[in-house]
């Protein structure tokens, strides 16, 4: 008989659904900045929502953006079926894979480079800092020569 107390019911739990399910899509980092930001407006909403994290395992499970990032590459690695193309595949992955080692190699020695460079400049002013700094030798003087007066 009270139908009418409860039909609200569906459209809060819509609403809660739809919220949930957005910040699922999100990631965890989407239910720590609504906890941080639901502490900050009224702190009932903040320990509610952890208390919802903690109890529906939404902080203790792995689903974050490294198991999304693990399916996606995951795939790259999977059978076609087709032997030929596969072959295609594995060897342009192959090719992709030493490009890449090599120009890691090449940004290595750059990096070198510019370090020694900038080293050695830092010992070329160090060393002409030094010079500047120490007083120059003073000249000998005759031992007691007559002075002409």
């Amino acid at each position: 008989m009270n139908t009418a107390t409860q039909a609200p019911l569906p459209a809060v739990t819509g609403w809660l659904t739809r919220a949930e399910a957005w910040l699922d899509a999100k990631g965890k980092g989407a239910w720590i900045a609504a906890m941080v930001l639901g502490f900050i407006l009224f702190w009932p909403i903040g320990l509610a929502l952890l208390a919802y994290m903690i109890w529906s395992k939404r902080m203790f499970n792995g689903n974050c953006s490294r198991s999304r990032h693990h399916a996606r590459h995951h795939g790259a690695f999977r059978s076609s079926g087709n032997t030929a193309f596969d072959a295609y595949k594995a060897d342009t992955l192959k090719r992709l894979q030493d490009e890449q080692d090599a120009f890691e190699a090449f940004l290595d020695r750059l990096r070198e480079a510019k370090d020694k460079t900038e080293f050695d400049q830092f010992m070329d002013d160090r060393a002409r800092s030094a010079r500047a700094n120490t007083p120059a030798p003073a000249a000998p003087q005759a031992p007691d020569a007559p002075q002409a007066q």
